[in-house]
């Protein structure tokens, strides 16, 4: 696990090239503070943090080919490396590592591109061809590892975090002020931009091929549900049972102690329970005092009843918001998903024991976890009625007050899927951004941006079509960002097991009524569970990193931090501060704006920390 920066030389300054990369790679030492090491050239800089995990001794990078005509970064972990590596050898490819890192440089070499799509791993890497002048990089099919590039037309900068590019002086630092509205909408942006003007995200399941300072991008895979209606329930739950076992197994392959977080959810509780077969595995928990959000009683009484070491921590009001700004910088882009700052400290917590840890990310995506899957089940029977009548129900439920029984049903019940879906997650729906942001920045509707995905699975049921949506924009840009950027600015390596190549193959293959019913969620992996598991955990509901927040924010001592800023300077750039202002009152009056005041706060803290008075 690491962190890599790069550049195409503009020019031929070796002194100046080796200084500028090491800057770069600085700026994200906290993905690996064990060492560093760079190749400059007269045509590209590489530089290399490294969090020593595999071969602690032999994995420094960046690292050659036998004749030195190829130099590979690479940040993940590929979990099939050691058969890739028989086969490589068997080839006459002669290695001088142990390192998996080594079997992407090599099967480059011996395959092409191509080679990406037989990786099993997390994986986001870089290799420069010096015959060629060609650079290639790639991404994992699920976006677990970040790759960033910076294309303004002139200049070619690639990195692991977009912080790195804030230290080449042809990165001109620029705010993408026309996105703010879809991070108002969705928390995040649903595109390959990011809030840096010409600062990309890699697509996953992508690779890149540079030559002559122009990219080209290519997918190499994409989500293909093939369902087979031939297995009863008990037999994918045996199938889900030991592909999981293999990959626990093959995640927990490391040269140093591997650790598990634990929550009250099923999801964490099965890693634990297949990685405590091998060893005492240690886990590790956060919750807070406020015990109708802490799941701390759950994962303790757990690690009690199956045998395994487990370290947890408090965490206080005053910790949480004192945080909140750290959390934004390590983000590189504004994230108010209020979980993250947990995960900050419980990412903490784990790295004073171990440096590589599993984690529950994606069961809910793959096998059918959350409750609103169950949506389209619900209202199955009353979309049968002719639209125009569904519709003039819908008109009339919007004029009822708001909590009304009912209101929500009849008017989710006269859209489409890719229309109730998406926007009964929006935290500011489209209409409504203007009343909150500045007049001059544009606000179109945010559905242009998810609905390709549902007309891309539009064959599929509604279920499906919902995964393949969340699996496409939420998990890749909010829970996987949260997951890579809060372990590593604790120089954590954090695993999914879920989020593994052959798990992905049984899930696209499971019929949606064993993933989702009326009564029941993730069908099929709760039964393959409760085979290993206490019944009380295999059952227990997702409570989803809960968070007092709600109700901190209606304190004094938080409110009037909060106001703070939604009446500061910067608030006044981009929103009407008046009316940002009632939403955190109305909230202190009983009014659930939680996620919509934290979206603005934490946008106005990102913006301070890398374009106001304190960016680094």
């Amino acid at each position: 696990m690491c962190g890599f920066v790069g550049f195409l030389n503009e020019q031929a300054n070796d002194a100046e090239n080796s200084k500028v990369i090491r800057e770069m790679a600085d700026k994200i030492r906290h993905r690996g503070p064990d060492m560093d090491d760079y190749f400059v050239d007269e045509d590209v800089s590489l530089g290399f943090r490294r969090l020593s995990i595999i071969d602690l001794a032999g994995g420094s990078q960046p690292i050659t080919n036998e004749d030195g005509t190829r130099v590979l970064v690479f940040n993940g972990e590929i979990y099939n490396f050691q058969q890739l590596r028989e086969e490589l050898i068997e080839k006459g490819h002669i290695f001088k590592t142990r390192t998996d890192s080594e079997v992407l440089l090599h099967g480059y070499e011996e395959y092409g591109p191509d080679f990406t799509k037989r990786l099993r791993g997390m994986f986001a890497y870089l290799i420069w061809d010096k015959n060629t002048k060609t650079l290639f990089g790639a991404r994992d099919i699920f976006g677990i590892k970040p790759l960033f590039y910076y294309d303004d037309g002139e200049s070619l900068l690639f990195a692991s975090e977009i912080k790195a590019f804030t230290a080449n002086p042809r990165f001109k630092k620029e705010l993408n002020r026309a996105r703010i509205p879809e991070y108002l909408c969705f928390e995040y942006l649903p595109s390959n931009e990011t809030l840096f003007k010409n600062v990309y995200k890699m697509p996953p399941a992508s690779y890149f091929i540079c030559k002559d300072g122009k990219m080209e991008i290519r997918e190499y895979f994409d989500l293909r549900y093939h369902i087979d209606d031939s297995k009863s329930l008990a037999e994918w739950e045996d199938v889900i049972a030991e592909t999981f076992k293999d990959s626990t197994e093959v995640h927990g392959i490391a040269d140093v102690e591997v650790g598990c977080f634990l929550s009250s959810g099923m999801d964490s509780s099965y890693a634990v329970k297949e990685m405590a077969k091998r060893n005492r595995v240690k886990t590790f928990s956060v919750g807070f005092a406020e015990e109708k959000y802490s799941e701390l009683k759950y994962a303790e009484e757990y690690a009690a009843t199956i045998g395994v070491d487990i370290f947890t921590k408090k965490i206080t009001a005053d910790e949480y918001f004192d945080a909140v700004p750290i959390v934004q910088y390590y983000m590189d882009e504004p994230l108010p998903n209020p979980s993250a700052i947990a995960l900050y400290y419980l990412t903490k917590k784990a790295a004073e024991q171990v440096k590589v840890v599993l984690s529950g990310e994606g069961a809910d995506e793959l096998f059918g976890g959350y409750y609103y899957y169950q949506d389209p089940l619900e209202l199955a029977p009353y979309q049968k009625l002719p639209r125009l009548l569904r519709k003039g129900a819908a008109k009339l439920a919007r004029q009822l007050p708001e909590g009304t029984h009912g209101k929500r049903f009849l008017i989710r019940g006269a859209q489409t899927i890719d229309e109730y879906y998406i926007r009964n997650n929006y935290n500011f729906n489209w209409r409504e951004r203007a009343k909150y942001l500045n007049p001059d920045i544009p606000a179109p509707d945010p559905a242009i941006f998810t609905k390709p995905f549902f007309d891309k699975c539009a064959s599929e049921d509604d279920v499906t079509r919902m995964q393949y949506v969340d699996m496409k924009t939420w998990l890749v840009q909010d829970i996987l960002v949260k997951a890579d950027r809060m372990s590593m600015a604790n120089s954590l390596e954090l695993r999914v097991p879920f989020l593994d190549k052959e798990m992905l193959n049984v899930a696209l293959s499971i019929p949606s009524k064993y993933r989702v019913s009326k009564e029941m969620t993730k069908i099929a992996l709760r039964g393959a569970a409760a085979k290993q598991l206490p019944e009380k955990n295999a059952k227990m509901k997702k409570m989803g990193f809960p968070v007092p927040l709600n109700d901190w924010l209606k304190q004094d001592k938080y409110y009037n931090m909060v106001a703070e800023k939604f009446t500061g300077d910067t608030a006044a750039i981009f929103f009407d501060r008046d009316a940002i202002m009632q939403l955190l009152n109305d909230h202190r009056a009983g009014k659930h704006n939680m996620k919509r005041i934290w979206t603005i706060y934490c946008f106005i803290l990102w913006y301070e920390n890398y374009f106001g008075a304190t960016a680094k």
